[in-house]
């Protein structure tokens, strides 16, 4: 008895599996080819086709061969994604009994992902949901909804419309979905590879999807950089003397109009500017910012460069247009530690004498910085008080009354000041006024090159108990009085054969020219009685 209902057992279950594995060939797959397309078709608002589909029960699933989803045509002919296989889960009872297709899950494997942003800053997934591939958006959501829906292994071409711009390629792009809904919010996560070894990973929450712009769609998310490379991934454009490696952790927030922004920045091999050199430390940034989303203009609530226990702070506005943003900004840096700060002046294009080093003091600046933030004009007031630039001995350096000056090996600064105007053209400093305990005053004009030349014209007046100022004062004791046969000669034909009154208070004209590396001064004694 027991082996009879064995046997019954062991027939139904066999049965069972035959009916099971001749499912698929009543359930003709491919004829419900159209009925897929045109579902996907009316939900994502771009015309979708796929190649052989094929169903399989054991997983609840078709699988379709050569999917393609075009493009908004304002943007591109070409398919906005395209894989060689695409999974649909599908609820298999009315599929069986009554043919209908309702997907429960989508996963693209192996994709190529178009990303394009047109010249007035939409992108083409923008219009993604309407009724249509036309700009015309539909004022209904579209009926989907799916448990899952997954990207695995894709490749992401990101370029733009706008002249000169070039493309870069995201790979291993994975993004994961749940409960999605174009009605509802959903969690999401997205990760990818970016060129040069960096690493992006976007988390959080996202929706409803708006049905104007896919892209003000409201959302709030984690973003996390590593070692992002702004000019391997086409941000910034080589010639514009910008790079870094940057780690960024964010915190982002929309509402469908307002983007809000916070984090941390850690910035290596910093380099700001096209005549300057990585910095050699990270630099440590936090910042707040926020942008309309309708008229891509924004706030800079703070920006806040750190500099030992003490920060520079930036605030202001920008504006982004077709050719990039445009900044109005105002830099804060009271009291700055140059030991501190010294380290990034190369990032920023300032490069000291060859062997060189500041050393102690504080930096004070109050900067405008405005126009293209691609080239901004930097301009206001910096000053650098009570420090030391080692390692160069601006009294022995001073031609015309060398070799007898000199100041120790270094140059003490008690106050150095200056009206800084920077552009990409090159650099103008106006009304400086140094004053240099170990040799003197100085007053002038001058001028750093964009190939860091220099241009500077200074009135200089040295201290009598410096050792330059003693040398100094012989030299025009000389000029003056003929106690050097030569040079005594040399002014009486000047002035023919009277004594000389100096001109300019006494000051002395000084020349600086040569490179920011290697600075030629001279000293024009004569100058000062023409």
């Amino acid at each position: 008895m027991k082996m009879t209902w064995v046997k019954v057992a062991i027939a139904v279950a066999a049965v069972l599996i035959l009916v099971v594995l001749m499912i698929p060939f009543f359930v003709n797959a491919e004829s419900l080819r159209p009925t897929v397309e045109a579902q996907l078709s009316k939900a994502l608002g771009r015309k979708v086709t796929i190649g052989h589909l094929s169903f399989s029960l054991l997983s609840g699933s078709l699988g379709a061969d050569d999917i393609q989803i075009a493009d908004d045509p304002a943007f591109s002919t070409a398919p906005f994604i395209q894989a060689k296989s695409l999974a649909i889960g599908v609820e298999v009872s009315p599929l069986i009994f009554s043919r209908q297709v309702h997907v429960t899950n989508l996963t693209i494997d192996t994709p190529a992902i178009q990303l394009i942003q047109g010249d007035k800053g939409a992108w083409n997934f923008s219009s993604f949901g309407s009724a249509s591939s036309t700009s015309q958006a539909s004022t209904t959501p579209p009926n989907l909804a799916v448990n899952e829906l997954s990207i695995e292994k894709g490749s992401a071409n990101v370029s733009s419309l706008k002249p000169h711009s070039k493309p870069s390629v995201y790979s291993n792009v994975s993004l994961s979905v749940k409960n999605f809904s174009f009605t509802t919010s959903f969690p999401f996560e997205l990760s990818a590879d970016l060129p040069a070894n960096g690493h992006f990973n976007l988390k959080g929450a996202a929706g409803p999807i708006s049905q104007k712009n896919a892209a003000d769609t409201p959302f709030q998310a984690t973003l996390n950089l590593k070692t992002f490379d702004p000019v391997a991934t086409g941000v910034v454009e080589p010639s514009q003397g910008i790079s870094m490696l940057l780690d960024l952790d964010a915190q982002l927030s929309s509402d469908g109009s307002t983007l809000t922004n916070t984090g941390k920045i850690v910035a290596q091999r910093l380099h700001l500017a096209r005549t300057g050199h990585p910095a050699s430390d990270p630099v440590d940034v936090d910042y707040s910012a926020t942008t309309n989303l309708a008229t891509d203009s924004g706030a800079v609530n703070d920006i806040a460069l750190h500099a030992g226990s003490i920060a520079a702070h930036v605030k202001g506005t920008y504006q982004i247009n077709p050719e990039g943003a445009v900044l109005d900004l105002h830099l804060s840096a009271p009291g700055l530690p140059v030991d501190q700060v010294e380290k990034l002046l190369p990032a920023v294009g300032i490069t000291l004498p060859s062997g060189s080093a500041l050393q102690g003091g504080t930096i004070n600046a109050n900067l405008s910085i405005s126009g293209p933030a691609t080239g901004p004009t930097i301009a206001g007031p910096v000053e650098l008080d009570n420090s030391k630039l080692a390692g160069f001995d601006l009294g022995s350096k001073i031609g015309g009354i060398n070799p007898f000056g000199g100041s120790g090996g270094g140059t003490a600064i008690q106050r150095l000041r200056a009206d800084l105007n920077n552009s990409p053209a090159g650099t103008r400093l106006s009304n400086i006024d140094a004053d240099i305990p170990q040799v003197g005053t100085a007053t002038g004009n001058g001028a750093v090159s964009a190939s860091e030349e220099l241009d500077f014209k200074l009135m200089a007046k040295f201290s009598p108990n410096s050792g330059v100022g003693m040398v100094a004062g012989k030299a025009l004791g000389a000029v003056t009085t003929g106690t050097s046969q030569a040079v005594g000669l040399l002014g009486k034909a000047l002035n023919k054969g009277k004594a000389a009154a100096p001109t300019g208070g006494g000051a002395i004209p000084i020349a600086i020219t040569g490179t920011t590396s290697n600075p030629i001064i001279k000293a024009n004694v004569v100058a000062m009685f023409k």
